[in-house]
């Protein structure tokens, strides 16, 4: 399968997602720098069709999410909203849904403003990991705007029912810190440490059991039903994936895990 190329040394005018690949890692930046990486229809458009691609390339084993320029993602461009809120929030939760049910561990490298829209993308990753002057916001009461469903049940599930409501009531602003305390957040970093441990964790996650992952990843989110039970303990029978773990530790060398979703 084609490879995806490295991001751009000089990065487009236009609104665009870059994507590059390197260890096993893939890496979506949200670029839109003149509107704090808002996301456009366009962009939300852009974002399903490019993970599916990652999904199916072997090559990648996990993927990270972050935005250009010192800043995650400030929601969606307010423009479009008005001209069509209605469309706007549907191209926002179908890329939601497309990010929350990649089948690869994710990462949201957050720094700066992560609000609307951009707490939603962070949210549908498996994991979260804040600079520690990251801000974090969930603001559609400030719009006037009824949060889909699934978005606030996710949220809630991350922070708790309390912490959902004082969000998603006030829209109010809340720091690295607090996000941490509150489930939101899973790590939080010096600015310049950032880069380095996402890079290094989401290289741990590529060398681990894509099996493991993958199945853990649908118990945890609740999207298993009997059948697909079922499907993941014949999928662990069949192979040798275990095997593969317990020989390669006793031999003390890296395991070598076949298995791709």
């Amino acid at each position: 399968m084609e490879q995806a190329q490295p991001p751009l040394s000089e990065p487009p005018a236009q609104p665009a997602l870059l994507a590059g690949t390197s260890g096993g890692v893939a890496t979506v930046t949200i670029h839109n720098p003149a509107k704090r990486n808002a996301m456009t229809p366009q962009l939300w458009r852009e974002l399903p069709p490019l993970l599916t691609r990652f999904a199916q390339d072997p090559a990648v084993r996990a993927l990270v999410l972050t935005g250009a320029n010192g800043t995650f993602c400030a929601g969606a461009d307010i423009t479009t909203l008005r001209e069509s809120p209605e469309t706007s929030q549907e191209l926002s939760v179908v890329a939601e849904e497309a990010l929350s049910t990649f089948p690869k561990p994710t990462i949201a490298a957050v720094r700066g403003h992560c609000v609307g829209g951009g707490a939603q993308l962070a949210a549908a990753c498996d994991l979260r990991f804040a600079s520690a002057g990251a801000l974090f916001g969930v603001t559609p009461a400030k719009l006037g705007i009824v949060y889909r469903a699934s978005s606030t049940q996710r949220l809630v599930r991350l922070t708790g029912p309390a912490t959902a409501k004082f969000l998603l009531f006030s829209g109010e602003l809340i720091d690295a810190e607090r996000a941490l305390r509150t489930g939101l957040v899973d790590e939080v970093h010096p600015e310049d440490g950032l880069d380095e441990r996402v890079t290094g964790f989401a290289r741990s996650l590529a060398a681990r059991s894509q099996l493991t992952q993958a199945s853990a990843k649908e118990f945890a989110d609740g999207r298993c039903d009997a059948d697909r039970i079922d499907h993941w303990q014949s999928v662990a029978g069949a192979r040798e994936e275990a095997a593969e773990g317990v020989a390669a530790f006793l031999e003390r060398r890296a395991p070598r895990f076949t298995w791709t979703p």
